[in-house]
Order: structure tokens, then sequence, then C-alpha cells
């Protein structure tokens, strides 16, 4: 019996999505886990006064969003409501500002990692279901052709 036209191609490339899938899952469970254990390293706390997550450890994307947004508060309140560019060259709470610039850059860049992570997980596990879905297309079109697996239909099998 002849191979459905295409069935061995549509199983290959199958195969290379699902595994390109796998890899954007471990890609993306690794980044988003070294992520979370730097974060843990540097043993912050969610400012007292947070609007949430008050006390948490800042060991992922919430918590780092909470401690940032506090850190602009209470800088502002420190500047007088004046951003860093805002205050002149020689003000000394420039430097509080600047710091405090640097210090919520630096969070949001991690809660921007745990979104890149979790986007790579999630396009990983649409790769899979989308090489599976290759997979069930391939054996169909095998079947169709009549290179699959036969079934009988025709009643109990004779010796």
């Amino acid at each position: 019996m002849a191979k459905a036209k295409g069935s061995g191609s549509s199983k290959l490339l199958a195969t290379i999505v699902g595994l390109i899938g796998a890899l954007m899952i471990v890609a993306g469970a690794v980044t988003w886990f070294m992520v979370q254990d730097q974060l843990s390293d540097a043993r912050i706390t969610v400012a007292d006064d947070a609007d949430f997550l008050a006390g948490d450890d800042v060991d992922g994307p919430f918590s780092a969003y909470a401690q940032a947004q506090i850190i602009d508060k209470h800088a502002l309140e420190a500047t007088g409501g004046k951003a860093y560019a805002e205050l002149d060259r020689e003000d000394p709470l420039r430097e509080t500002a600047m710091s405090a610039s640097f210090l919520r850059a630096s969070l949001f860049t991690s809660v921007v990692a745990f979104g890149v992570a979790a986007m790579a997980m999630g396009l990983g596990l649409t790769l899979i279901l989308v090489a599976l879905a290759l997979m069930s297309a391939a054996k169909a079109a095998n079947h169709a052709a009549g290179t699959g697996p036969v079934t009988r239909t025709d009643g109990p099998a004779t010796a």
C-alpha cells in the first residue's frame, strides 16, 4: 500500500515543532527560576506601606512590581514630588532620585524577564499542541490513504 503523500514530512515537521516547543518550555523555566533565585538572593522585602504584597519577599513578578511602585512613591516623597530630570544638578536629592530610578529599572527588568519566561513557556506548550495536531493529521492522512492499521469490519476473522 502506498504511503499518504506528505505524511512522512508531516511527522518530521511535527517532531521538529514538538522538540522546539519542549526546548522553549525548558528555556522559559530556567529563565524564570534563575531570575527568581537572583531576586531571592538580594533579600528584598516589599515595604510595609506598599499598596499590595506589603512585607512579602521580592522573588516574583508581582512582588518586584509592588516594590518598584513603592520605591517611586518614596522617592517622590523625598524629592517633593520631583523626578530625577526635574531636579537641579546641584540638588543633593538628585542622587536619591537617581538611585530610586536605577532600583526601579532593575526591578522592572526582572518583571519583564518573568514575562518573557512565561511567554516562552506558553509558546512552547502551544508548539507541542501544534505538533500533536500535526501528528494526528498525519495519522488520519495515512489511514485515509489505506496505509494505517487495517480494521476488519466484515465480521470475525477466519483461519
